[in-house]
């Protein structure tokens, strides 16, 4: 459990960048991704 923010941000930076650079877009991508980079930034905060 320790290492699940980095997991969580690389996660977010490679379905951001996909998003992008593909312009792939989904239903609800815009929440997804905000959520995932909310829990990715406390998780990492935690850590600290």
């Amino acid at each position: 459990m320790r290492g699940i923010g980095p997991i969580l941000l690389a996660i977010w930076l490679i379905a951001y960048g996909l998003t992008e650079l593909a312009d792939l877009r989904f239903r609800y991508d815009d929440l997804l991704l905000g959520a995932l980079a909310v829990v990715a930034g406390i998780f990492l905060l935690i850590r600290r």
